[in-house]
């Protein structure tokens, strides 16, 4: 079974978490930029409250607009490099818009530990290697009598802390209309050049049709989620009930995003440096599995968990997807850890793998 902890005083946790009474460093989480900790952050949202309220509790179809959700949309376009985008209350909101929208459409090819958010239904998910997988996709493509097709994936693996090759995409038949629907909720934000995420590395790839589903939720600390790709899969995604029967994502964050780049981009540099450090000092231990300027640290031995915890340190350790799946074991650096943090867990790392 395993034990779960709460921040005392039911506070969010940022790098440091408190644990019947006692301090503990947190290296866990999502919130990679720590956006849900930022003052300077924190005063814009509140801002976009005075200015739109709490909440918008109406259709952005509803013949009232508010030009908010336009002017954020427009700029997210710009970041994450695509000729559009459309926000929703959710990233789940987001895949399951899309994934509805080509249900009765095409054939499903579904890549293993896609995000729960992207299945129809349980019996799309399947687990294994991702490499195998796209190694067999021609022949998984060719059995298939399908002129339609759409196949899905995740960025990157998150839980194994992995980069994922999408050679594979110049090698996809010409002759089938294939629609490519990538999940980016662990990558938007911190992966690419200046968080761009992966749209901007793949859009370039002829043949096919890209739609990034992510949600806005993790790095780039808004509630709610975003679907990018071109102006005309974007027209369509309005016309969905998903999206005119749904309340849309707070105005107020999309304010605060709309005058946050400099934060963003400010964060984003403290976590470049913290990862870099950590890496760096780690030098390649074979207990642990990373990917280059990615903020995860994957540990094959499970009992690290129990180990830093004694040493007053707490990271991530769960069962995933469900409670009945195997324990993933990861160390998860944030921008607002200290070179002293980072330090103290790699003396901890060090006594650990020394034992």
């Amino acid at each position: 079974m395993i034990t779960s902890y709460t921040n005392q005083g039911g506070a969010m946790p940022d790098r440091v978490v408190s644990i019947k009474g006692i301090p503990h460093l947190y290296f866990s989480g999502t919130a990679y930029l720590c956006m849900n900790h930022n003052e300077a952050f924190t005063q814009l949202i509140q801002e976009g409250m005075q200015l739109y309220g709490t909440n918008y509790g109406s259709s952005r179809s509803g013949n009232f607009q508010i030009p908010v959700y336009e002017e954020a949309e427009a700029a997210m376009s710009v970041q994450f490099r695509s000729e559009a985008s459309l926000t929703l209350s959710s990233g789940f909101m987001a895949a399951q818009l899309v994934i509805r929208q080509y249900e009765n459409k095409a054939s499903f090819i579904y890549a293993p530990d896609s995000h729960p958010a992207l299945l129809r239904t349980k019996k799309d998910y399947t687990i294994g290697s991702f490499k195998e997988w796209a190694d067999r996709l021609p022949e998984t493509i060719a059995m298939n009598p399908a002129n339609e097709l759409v196949i899905i994936c995740n960025s990157l693996d998150p839980l194994k802390a992995a980069y994922h090759d999408f050679s594979w995409i110049n090698h996809l038949p010409h002759h089938k209309s294939i629609t490519l629907i990538v999940d980016d909720s662990h990558g938007l934000g911190v992966t690419g050049e200046n968080g761009e995420g992966i749209y901007a590395a793949l859009g370039t790839k002829s043949g096919i049709d890209l739609i990034v589903v992510s949600s806005l939720g993790k790095a780039m600390g808004l509630p709610g989620g975003i679907i990018i790709s071109t102006k005309e899969n974007i027209a369509e995604f309005r016309k969905s009930s998903y999206y005119t029967a749904a309340s849309p994502m707070a105005p107020a964050y999309l304010h605060a995003y709309l005058h946050a780049g400099s934060i963003y981009a400010e964060e984003r540099v403290r976590l470049k440096h913290n990862i870099q450090f950590f890496q760096s000092s780690l030098n390649r231990n074979s207990a642990f599995q990373y990917a280059e300027q990615y903020p995860v640290t994957y540990c094959h031995k499970n009992e690290l968990a129990g180990f830093l915890l004694a040493q007053n340190i707490l990271i991530s350790s769960f069962s995933y997807p469900t409670s009945s799946d195997e324990l993933i074991t990861r160390i998860i650096l944030n921008s607002h850890h200290t070179r002293h943090d980072i330090e103290q867990l790699l003396n901890a790392i060090q006594a650990f793998t020394s034992s």
